[in-house]
Order: structure tokens, then sequence, then C-alpha cells
């Protein structure tokens, strides 16, 4: 039996499904899946090296889920490595690798691949995203897929690569196109695609960042052009590892897909009896806030929107039973119905969690908090998984990890 762990999805052959979790067996192979890491940025542009940063706290909370689980293949996504400042954030990132591969938890991994895209200067071509994947010494014999030569090479030893990752035979590398987003300038936005096999076990690993909402206030106004930019980037890169390029295999596609709840279907439920006041711009063009107030009780206001504020005055119904009540709203994936597959979510909202360092379970009131951060996986992916034991989860639930919590995927492969 092979275990899988992901900090974020990945995929298979037919006998095997995607990767989302993060998997530990005895005497098996085990996958891990870190699933979309955003907030490594924040570890790594937090880095001081002091006791209780940011990043400690994050290697903390990632080596209790490898003790816990003891994945034999873990595959951890990042995205937005170095952060937002990554042109000065970026120096941090060769510290943040060494000390996974030095760590005494990480010891028996005795063969590594590590895809970190660093070069900001390849305007056209960077993305800030962050492949690694870590071999557990009981794996007898594990090969990675060159997709020039189209054949497979036993993976020995431990590789960390950070430059030239655009000629790089054994990834796929994508910067979405202007035309995806058409109102900004410049996005740092892709996909980072592997293949692997374990002994007659296929999978394709895809790291994915798509589309932001660029503002609140839009975003309320739906229908927003924002879901439209990142269904049509999703259906692009589905595309891209199902053409007949390559043979078609199982696959595990797990990072920050930036899903957002309705927000208008939200703000309605919310606020369904409460008086609304808009506030223009000092130009009147535009709006500049909307007020949601109660029509008695002194007119407390329940929910203030800005462009970048979400501030609802009672947080707990995001938390209360995972904020499971808000799933109804959570519907931009279903157009890819027939093409992906997700597990049952039994987590709270992954984005946008408070950056101080004592508020690790509180929302920053920035955006409506939603589920950004997710690991699917192709239908026959999602066959094997549910056959054995998983777990699909949040990494560090009641600690700051930055503002995204990363989630993980933790499944077993038997034969």
């Amino acid at each position: 039996m092979h275990s899988l762990a992901a900090l974020g999805p990945m995929h298979t052959l037919d006998a095997l499904g995607p990767v989302r979790t993060l998997a530990a067996l005895g005497p098996m192979h085990t996958l891990d899946a870190v699933g979309p890491v955003r907030t490594l940025a924040d570890a790594l542009s937090g880095c001081t090296g002091a006791a209780g940063s940011l990043q400690i706290i994050w290697l903390q909370e990632f080596y209790q889920v490898v003790r816990k689980y003891k994945p034999h293949f873990l595959a951890i996504h990042c995205q937005e490595i170095g952060g937002k400042d990554y042109e000065t954030g970026m120096v941090h990132v060769n510290k943040f690798v060494n000390d996974i591969l030095s760590s005494h938890e990480m010891r028996e991994y005795n063969r590594v691949r590590i895809y970190m895209d660093q070069d900001f200067t390849a305007h056209d071509h960077f993305t800030a995203l962050g492949s690694l994947y870590f071999l557990h010494q009981s794996i007898q014999a594990i090969h990675q897929f060159d997709f020039n030569v189209q054949s497979y090479q036993e993976v020995r030893g431990k590789e960390v690569h950070t430059t030239n990752l655009d000629s790089n035979t054994m990834i796929e590398k994508e910067r979405f196109a202007q035309d995806f987003w058409p109102e900004f300038k410049w996005s740092r936005k892709g996909f980072i695609r592997t293949r692997w096999r374990i002994q007659d076990r296929v999978f394709d690993l895809v790291n994915i960042h798509l589309f932001h909402d660029a503002s609140n206030l839009i975003a309320w106004k739906s229908p927003s052009t924002f879901p439209g930019n990142r269904r049509k980037a999703l259906g692009h890169v589905l595309s891209r590892i199902t053409d007949a390029r390559y043979e078609k295999v199982p696959f595990l596609i797990f990072g920050d897909f930036n899903v957002r709840l309705d927000t208008q279907r939200v703000v309605e439920t919310l606020c369904s009896t409460a008086s609304v006041q808009t506030i223009p711009n000092e130009d009147a063009e535009d709006v500049k806030k909307v007020i949601f107030q109660e029509r008695g009780n002194d007119h407390k206001v329940l929910l203030r929107i800005e462009s970048k504020t979400f501030d609802y005055f009672d947080q707990d119904v995001f938390r209360h039973n995972n904020g499971k009540a808000l799933l109804e709203f959570d519907q931009e994936l279903t157009t890819f119905f027939n093409e992906i597959r997700e597990l049952d979510i039994e987590f709270p909202p992954s984005y946008p969690y408070s950056e101080v360092n004592t508020e690790g379970t509180l929302y920053a009131n920035t955006r409506c908090p939603a589920w950004c951060d997710r690991i699917l996986m192709s239908p026959s992916a999602n066959e094997v998984v549910i056959k054995g034991k998983y777990v699909y989860d949040l990494m560090g639930p009641s600690v700051c990890m930055g503002d995204h919590k990363p989630v993980f995927l933790y499944f077993q492969l038997t034969d």
C-alpha cells in the first residue's frame, strides 16, 4: 500500500487518484500534499530569525503534521514566495529551504526535488511559485517524467532549482497571458506541473495560483468580472494538463485558486433587514464606501465595505460549525463539475486571517472570508483517494500562519 500526503493537490494514473493531503503509513509509501501555501510568502517576508517569528511558527506546525502522518511522498505547493514585496523578500527563500532540508524532522527524506521560481527580473515568465517534493527513504524506486524526451528518470539525491525553470524539462511552467486579466498591466499568476511514477502508478501534481478579487466593492456588485477571469485561467490549465501532447493520467491540482463566495448573496443574507448607506468618492464618479446598519438599535453598523475592507461585526458567522452555512455561496468551481472533484470541506474558510501573532483564529477585516486554498483532483484520482483513509484539513488552525492557512490532504494508496 502507498500513502500520499499533500499540502496542496496532486494526481496519478488510473491506479492512483489525486493527492491533496499529508499521508503517512508504516511499511508502505505515502504521498503528502500541502496545498496552496500562500502563508509561506508571509513566513519568508516576515523572517527575522528571532524565536516566535512567523517562519518558526510555520515550520513548527508543518513538522507537527509530518510527525503525525509520516508521509512517504510529501508535496508542498507554495504561492507568492518572497511575499508581496518579492524583490526584497526573495532573499529569505534560500534560508527557508535550507532550514527544511537540514531539519531533524526531514532527515529520512533522502531524495528531494525543489523548484522555486525566484527570478523576478523575467517579467514575462515569473510566477513566484514554489513546488517542493520530499521522498522517504522507504520508497524503493520513484521516477519523474522528462517532458522533453517523454521518458521517466529515476529520482536520486537532492536537487534545488531556482533559475532557468522555463528550460527545465522536468517541469511544465507557465505564467498566464495578459489577456486572462486585461484590467491589470502585469500579474505573476500561473502554474507548474510535474509528473511522477511510483512502481506502476503515474500521476501529475499541479501547483496553481489564480487571480484575486481586486475590489470588494466590485465583487459586491455581482456578477463581477473576477470569477470569470479565474474560470478562464483554470479552464486553460485543465485543458493543458489533459491535452494530446502527453498521456492522460490522474492528477492533483492544488494551490491558491482565490475562489470567493458570492459576495452579493452573502451580504444579502447577513444584512437582509439592514438599511444601506452609500458614500461616494469626492469626485462622485464611483463609490468609496457602503455601510449596512440596523434600522433600530441606534443604527448599529453591521457591515462596512470598501475596496479593501470587509468589516462584519460578528466573525463567529464564519467560524461556527466551520462556516458550513456559507458553503452554499461557494459556487465558482461548479462549472468544472465534470472535470474535477474535491473532498468534503470540513474546515473554516482559509483566508483572510489576521497576521498578528496573537490572533491566530481571527479573520482580518480585509475580504469576505472564503475557501481560497483548495486541493482538487481528477475523477480517476478521486476514486483512488476515497478508497482508503484520508484527511482534508487546515494546518495551524489555532496559531498565526499568515493571511492564508495552508490546506493539506493526507491519503493512502492501496494496491
